[in-house]
């Protein structure tokens, strides 16, 4: 099968190249969009990541094109309109699952980092400042964390935050009964936010929970907790947080993830004016810690992603299932 490999980083060559097995792999560097879609002429399928353009009229083209597969490096799908696929007679195939402990474990390091100022700290000691006024924390232990979405991501971060001796709730519309088992009390998302320390976001991004966090959910936030979002940018309304961050109602907010990072995030723009304003006025909160989309990133985990999506492509071009179809049933 001969496949052209969007946003290609020098990890994913190196890695698919590692794990493929008979497909004509063409890396290309530049996102998928309607303005580089024409790259993907003589291709069988197109393997794409997580800020790459799979909308309606990019598949149509992909379609035009002879293009029949597209092959998902993430679990998440909501940047591709699976309708449209179905209606070209494409197949879009993921990765539902790779390392969810690669994105737990930084989920937690960034509350750590947070909490105890470790980015500022290690700033002013590199410059020689060893002042340790704005620095202090609180201890974890005998906090209540609050997880939304007790997918295995969220129960593995529930699990870690146990181990800091935190109480940990959660909020899920389809309860597990393995989470409870953990001792993890279910409430709905209002007392959530009212209980929680720190919350922390791991569900996936549909329309029920774009901007899950917003203007009302800030204001139950009554303990002023530390938000986390390892997720999708969008379950945040990052003005609504920032007014939060303002008002005290957010005591801190850590981000690997932004709604609009499209433009931003996986590229070199430190020799560029940022033209987000909002991005822009996030960084200048002494309580807010951005990482770029690097929670998924451990050797383990990209290892799983270039294995999977090479056996996708293997079944499909045996003409089986692999097993990690995506239909607008799953959808919903």
């Amino acid at each position: 099968m001969r496949v052209a490999v969007y946003s290609t980083k020098p990890w994913d060559e190196e890695y698919l190249t590692e794990a493929n097995t008979d497909h004509e792999l063409h890396f290309l560097e530049p996102k998928l969009d309607l303005t580089t879609v024409s790259l993907a002429g003589g291709a069988d399928a197109v393997c794409v990541f997580v800020n790459d353009d799979v909308s309606r009229p990019v598949i149509e083209r992909l379609c035009e094109l002879g293009v029949r597969t597209v092959a998902l490096r993430s679990a998440g799908f909501n940047h591709v309109d699976i309708k449209a696929a179905e209606e070209c007679g494409m197949t879009v195939v993921r990765v539902p699952a790779y390392s969810p402990h690669a994105v737990a474990e930084h989920t937690v390091g960034l509350m750590i980092a947070l909490n105890r100022r470790i980015h500022r700290a290690h700033n002013r000691v590199r410059d020689g400042d060893f002042r340790l006024v704005g620095l202090m924390g609180v201890d974890m232990v005998d906090k209540t964390a609050g997880i939304i979405g007790t997918g295995k991501i969220g129960q593995i971060t529930g699990g870690i935050l146990q181990g800091f001796g935190m109480e940990v709730i959660a909020y899920d519309p389809y309860p597990s009964d393995a989470v409870r088992d953990m001792g993890i009390e279910y409430v709905d998302l209002s007392e959530l936010f009212a209980r929680s320390h720190a919350i922390s976001l791991h569900c996936p991004l549909t329309p029920e929970t774009h901007h899950i966090i917003d203007g009302p959910a800030i204001a139950q936030m009554e303990l002023s907790p530390m938000v986390v979002n390892t997720s999708r940018g969008a379950l945040i309304d990052t003005v609504a947080a920032i007014d939060g961050l303002k008002a005290g109602t957010i005591g801190a907010l850590a981000l690997d993830v932004y709604e609009e990072e499209g433009d931003l995030f996986f590229e070199d723009l430190s020799d560029t004016v940022i033209q987000d304003d909002v991005f822009a006025r996030l960084q200048t909160f002494p309580n807010v810690l951005v990482t770029g989309h690097q929670a998924f990133f451990t050797r383990e985990a990209v290892q799983q992603i270039s294995a999977v999506t090479i056996a996708n492509l293997d079944a499909l071009a045996r003409g089986t299932s692999s097993g990690t179809e995506v239909t607008s049933q799953l959808v919903g």
